[in-house]
């Protein structure tokens, strides 16, 4: 548990020109007596690809600290151009806050900071050497990342595990060395049971059972018949057309009886009757072939 809490930061002058100082209002909290002083520091990461051109702007010493909310004003000058690569000085950078008690840091806020120009003019078109009078700092006090460490404060027992705890009882504990894995190739067995009953018999039943629930098993003539299309079914009715033809003039004879009194034209009648008969013969044979 940390003894000393970050409550709060606020940069009061932002944003501001490059080569004004940091003004950042601190609010923390004290939850019990200190031995020692507080050390902020502030840090102006000068390259992205170096640490060598970090440079520590400035450091504060506040003590003695007193139990509850306290809260102070830190200044820090602005970086040193020098220490700077030529190329850096525009863009974006970091800013680092952090505390430490005692030489071990246990709280840091880093910020982003956008340089550029104060008009659009040099914004768009930079001149070869940089004039910083016109360079405006912008710190991105919305989005802080903060990053705490657990530390050792004035005692012993403050002071975070550097080893995990003893257990003895699991030394206790029977090796589960043969155990381990037992269920998943219980599992892995079941389910290869269980694929194996349906490559030798799933598939066949389940076709064995759909034939009996649609009626009778088909017959070869049908299945034949099915295969064939509708190209061998125009064959095979021309060369049973008469036969259906009779049948069907012999069931429908006293319709054509009837037709043929009201009409007085038999011969005629009887004709066009088997024209229709023949093709509702082979209207019947598309539906059945489709």
């Amino acid at each position: 548990m940390s003894v000393v809490s970050l409550l709060g930061v606020k940069i009061l002058n932002n944003p501001a020109p490059f080569d004004a100082k940091y003004q950042f209002e601190i609010t923390f909290e004290c939850l019990e007596p200190l031995q020692k002083d507080l050390e902020w520091k502030l840090t102006y990461v000068g390259s992205a690809t170096s640490s060598e051109h970090d440079q520590e702007l400035d450091s504060l010493l506040v003590g003695p600290i007193p139990v509850g909310v306290n809260k102070f004003i830190f200044e820090a000058d602005s970086p040193d151009l020098k220490r700077i690569p030529t190329s850096e000085i525009l863009g974006v950078t970091v800013i680092l806050l952090s505390c430490s008690y005692d030489d071990r840091e246990f709280v840091r806020v880093g910020y982003y900071v956008n340089n550029e120009y104060d008009n659009d003019e040099m914004n768009n078109d930079p001149p070869t050497k940089t004039v910083i009078e016109k360079v405006r700092r912008n710190v991105l006090a919305e989005k802080p990342r903060v990053t705490r460490f657990a530390i050792k404060w004035d005692t012993e027992d403050s002071a975070p595990a550097e080893f995990p705890p003893d257990q003895p009882e699991a030394d206790a504990v029977e090796d589960d060395g043969t155990a381990y894995g037992a269920d998943e190739e219980e599992v892995e067995t079941a389910e290869a049971e269980a694929v194996e009953g349906v490559k030798e018999g799933g598939e066949d039943e389940e076709m064995a059972g759909a034939e009996d629930t649609s009626g009778p098993p088909a017959t070869k003539a049908e299945d034949e018949f099915s295969d064939a299309g509708s190209e061998d079914l125009e064959a095979e009715s021309s060369g049973s057309e008469d036969e259906d033809i009779e049948e069907e003039e012999a069931e429908g004879d006293g319709d054509e009886d009837m037709e043929m009194g009201e009409d007085g034209d038999g011969a005629a009648q009887t004709e066009a009757g088997k024209g229709e008969q023949h093709m509702h013969g082979q209207q019947a044979g598309e539906v059945m072939v489709h």
